[in-house]
């Protein structure tokens, strides 16, 4: 195996399981809406997901673990994409709260300021800012 191919499948395997992860908050109030599925759609050909891959993940959202990227801004960028699978009804409540919190300590961000960074999100999103807004807004909440 190339070097290559090692990089290629590991790849895939972190998008799968950022794929999962997204699945199981879209499908965690027990239905999948409309625009959660168009949401879906347009993210499994960002991240390179074939069809076979999309059907298998959301039969079982579970089997692909969530692989936390090693590098901050990657992390803010799946915390984008989370954050507005969990926005996507633009209801915001206790229980979404939970599910973004949880993915976000999976995410690797450190329990100490997880709910800090789970409500800039938020805020972020009801205003509606793009990927690159919210990434600058979120490296730069503390200044």
């Amino acid at each position: 195996m190339s070097f290559s191919d090692l990089f290629d499948s590991e790849f895939k395997a972190r998008n799968k399981g950022h794929f999962s992860a997204i699945v199981r908050v879209a499908i965690a109030d027990g239905d999948l809406s409309e625009e959660e599925k168009q949401f879906l759609d347009k993210l499994k050909n960002r991240l390179e997901i074939s069809d076979a891959e999309y059907e298998e993940i959301l039969d079982n959202p579970l089997k692909y673990p969530i692989n936390p990227p090693s590098l901050h801004t990657q992390r803010i960028e799946r915390l984008y994409d989370l954050s507005r699978m969990v926005y996507v009804d633009h209801v915001l409540g206790p229980k979404q709260k939970e599910i973004l919190t949880k993915f976000a300590l999976a995410l690797g961000f450190t329990p100490g300021n997880v709910s800090y960074i789970v409500d800039k999100a938020f805020s972020l999103l009801m205003l509606n800012v793009d990927l690159d807004t919210f990434v600058y807004e979120m490296q730069h909440m503390n200044k």
